[in-house]
């Protein structure tokens, strides 16, 4: 869905508030609304903010695909945006979501902030819910 698509269905003019870095991407960090959890980091461009906001579904532009990622669409675990909140320079938006099936992370955990720093090394503090071959197959490359 296209900007032009969703503005026929939902004023946009408020995404003139947000500054968009010179890649046309704002920084989207998404928290689950009912335990406070920071889930993941993402970006954002305009139409990725646009639809999100319009259908209460989590939409992010993927760098590396560079095109539209709506979460879920592979892995299934999409996010339910429940509220919006913009930071007050305007170059942050934060997501509160419910996040579907417990798990936000490619690597099958809860939360992409899964690594805690011990003793000058990073290891995995969260357990892996489902492996990421059973989300994406065995063949996905996550």
């Amino acid at each position: 869905m296209s900007e032009t698509e969703v503005r026929s269905n939902f004023d946009t003019a408020w995404l003139d508030a947000v500054s968009f870095d010179d890649r046309g991407l704002v920084c989207a960090i998404a928290q689950d609304a009912a335990s406070g959890r920071v889930l993941m980091v993402a970006w954002m461009n305009r139409d990725a903010l646009a639809e999100t906001a319009a259908t209460g579904r989590a939409v992010y532009w993927s760098r590396s695909r560079g095109r539209l990622w709506r979460k879920g669409e592979s892995s299934g675990h999409g996010q339910r945006v429940r509220e919006i909140r913009l930071d007050c320079d305007g170059d942050a938006v934060l997501l509160m979501v419910e996040q579907a099936g417990g798990i936000a992370c490619h690597t099958g955990r809860q939360s992409c902030f899964y690594q805690v720093l011990e003793d000058g090394v990073w290891v995995a503090g969260d357990p892996v819910l489902r492996s990421p071959e059973d989300i994406y197959g065995p063949s996905a490359g996550h």
